[in-house]
């Protein structure tokens, strides 16, 4: 599965002997009816675990991990859902070596993808405004890596770094008076702004000189939007990185 695939990726591009790493899968339930039901369904027949049973199932296998393997031994996650990603990240990031693929590793590739893209449009980060499409754990990923990068560039504090960057989930533009009802891994990016439900209009808008798709719907970046795009900047950027569900 997954874990198999990318510890593959350890050992063909990051030359780590497989003999170092270990897939693990962990099976907290589902709540799929269908497959609670299928006889052939392999996974734990049992409602999902939540909340605290959950916590404590993740807290247990966490210190077993360096109890067995060491101080050192790296933990990556792997499509963790956001509500649990960002939460296990801070926790445990000042106790182990953990790693989140789809929060940092995302993040690391499309700066290095900016970084490489200044080159042929000029300035530096600090000069552009950006405008994500998806608020979930790849777009807030990016948008705090890019957010750190242009602080570590100026010196400014990141508070104020973030106020270049502008996120819209699927109720619209992430803003202020949206605070108290969004997840809070959002709320950094929830910026002065009068609400703005679609994303042709908070282009318009916003005027991002970077565009940058991290969502789960298809068909978002249309003509209009390329167009609109265009209008502001002579030379915009923009990353289709969706990966649509459906």
């Amino acid at each position: 599965g997954i874990p198999v695939g990318k510890l593959s990726l350890y050992t063909a591009l990051g030359g780590v002997r497989p003999s170092a790493c270990l897939p693990i899968t962990i099976d907290v339930g589902t709540n799929n009816e269908k497959l609670l039901k299928d006889e052939f369904y392999i996974g734990l027949r049992q409602k999902r675990a939540t909340g605290q049973e959950y916590a404590e199932l993740l807290h247990e296998f966490m210190c077993a991990v360096k109890q067995n393997y060491g101080e050192k031994i790296l933990i990556q996650f792997e499509d963790f859902a956001n509500h649990n990603a960002f939460e296990l990240l801070a926790k445990y990031r000042n106790t182990h070596l953990v790693f989140n693929d789809d929060i940092q590793g995302t993040a690391s590739v499309v700066l290095a993808g900016l970084i490489a893209a200044l080159k042929l449009v000029g300035g530096t980060l600090a000069d552009h405004t950006f405008l994500f499409l998806g608020a979930g754990e790849a777009g807030a990923g990016i948008a705090e890596l890019i957010a750190l990068e242009i602080s570590k560039k100026t010196n400014a504090p990141v508070e104020e770094t973030r106020k270049k960057i502008w996120l819209v989930d699927s109720k619209g533009l992430v803003v202020s008076s949206r605070k108290e009802s969004l997840q809070h891994f959002k709320q950094p990016w929830a910026h002065e702004h009068e609400p703005v439900k679609e994303l042709l209009n908070a282009v318009k808008a916003i005027k991002p000189t970077v565009l940058i798709g991290t969502s789960g719907v298809g068909k978002t970046f249309t003509k209009g939007v390329v167009e609109a795009m265009t209008s502001f900047t002579e030379k915009p950027l923009i990353l289709a990185l969706s990966n649509p569900t459906s």
